[in-house]
């Protein structure tokens, strides 16, 4: 049997945050996503602690000033793909700068440096990530998920997830279609 699930990538991480944080007894406040505000000193030998603990998630505490504000542009970019509240008509580089009051330029020059790749190709790669969960869980047809995402049109959008998955959009609604059609037949 499988189950399909649809889950929020931000609620969970703030939940496993604050589970965390109270087996720990560390006094907390999230701030906001990937930010946590302690308002207690934690000794070096509890914060590793709780360090070692996320790291079964695949978190981890960012120190370096650079890394945490290459974090800041990931958690801003991750939370404007996939958050309906972000105005459609906005430029990423007017929203990033916006939000994390630098220049774009520098914030671009930075994550590039630190990750080895551009920020419009992170971009990319989240609103192909959400496109595939719009596709799967939500029934949206190809009009409606680039309109969504902001693309000029459905032909940049099918242009970009075949750059990056390797298939068209619509071999990809093929694909979960016949994995359904098959999985009905077998329940």
């Amino acid at each position: 049997m499988k189950l399909h699930l649809k889950f929020d990538f931000n609620a969970i991480c703030r939940k496993v945050l604050n589970e965390k944080l109270l087996e720990h007894n560390i006094k907390h406040k999230i701030v906001g996503f990937g930010e946590v505000k302690l308002l207690e000193k934690v000794s070096a030998d509890r914060l590793e602690r709780f360090s070692n603990d996320l790291t079964a998630y695949s978190i981890e505490i960012v120190e370096n000033q650079k890394s945490i504000l290459v974090q800041k542009i990931k958690d801003t970019i991750t939370d404007m793909v996939f958050n309906n509240d972000t105005p459609t008509n906005l430029k990423a580089s007017a929203y990033l700068s916006d939000t994390l009051g630098h220049s774009y330029g520098y914030l671009s020059n930075l994550f590039s440096e630190v990750t080895y790749t551009s920020i419009e190709n992170f971009i990319i790669l989240q609103k192909i990530e959400y496109t595939k969960q719009l596709i799967i869980n939500e029934n949206l047809n190809l009009t409606e998920i680039a309109f969504k995402l902001n693309y000029s049109s459905v032909a940049h959008l099918s242009t970009q997830f075949k750059n990056t998955t390797g298939i068209t959009p619509s071999a990809f609604q093929r694909i979960i279609t016949k994995r359904r059609e098959l999985k009905s037949q077998t329940n």
